[in-house]
């Protein structure tokens, strides 16, 4: 049975979806196991931290502020806290889902995110939304047909069908802080 889904799982003569993203995804959090090569670089000046706000693209956010922009800018990202300061966010494995999905926008959220020293940008581990009774929600796209998580909207990296926007009622984990200009609360 196993052999029968690796096939199915796999388009002939591609890698399969795990074997494919294993470079890509090297500092993505695993399942269950400890991943050393996030560890080292936290310890090389790269912080995880919680950032709070909404992610907005951000030619509103700079035309609320009276700033003009122009279409280079299009299409970029950015969290903006209660406090109104402007976090970018990389377009990576995880945080390509704000560039992606309108539905991700403009909602409260709380991110889990990497900075790294000199660097502005927000590199997001972890997505949290809010529903409307504002319980927080671990946020990802899920295979009803796989039964995988996936990190960006796409066709499912295994059947190549569709997959749907998951929303799971979550806490935050224990051992992360919020960033003392996140906005928020400690």
């Amino acid at each position: 049975m196993v052999a029968i889904l690796v096939g199915i799982c796999a388009p002939r003569g591609e890698p399969r979806a795990a074997d494919r993203d294993t470079k890509q995804t090297a500092d993505a959090p695993s399942k269950g196991e400890p991943n050393p090569s996030a560890e080292a670089a936290t310890e090389e000046g790269v912080v995880k931290e919680l950032f709070a706000g909404q992610v907005v693209l951000l030619t509103d956010a700079l035309k609320r502020r009276g700033i003009q922009s122009k279409e280079e800018m299009k299409g970029q990202v950015v969290l903006e806290t209660a406090k109104g300061e402007l976090w970018p966010i990389v377009s990576d494995w995880r945080g390509r889902a704000f560039f992606q999905d309108e539905r991700l926008r403009n909602r409260k959220v709380e991110l889990i995110a990497r900075r790294h020293a000199g660097v502005p940008y927000l590199q997001v581990l972890t997505i949290f939304t809010f529903n409307d009774k504002g319980e927080r929600q671990l946020t990802d796209y899920w295979c009803d047909v796989c039964a995988i998580p996936m990190y960006e909207l796409k066709d499912c990296e295994c059947c190549q069908g569709p997959i749907r926007l998951r929303f799971q009622p979550r806490e935050l984990p224990r051992d992360v802080k919020p960033a003392p200009d996140s906005g928020t609360a400690k």
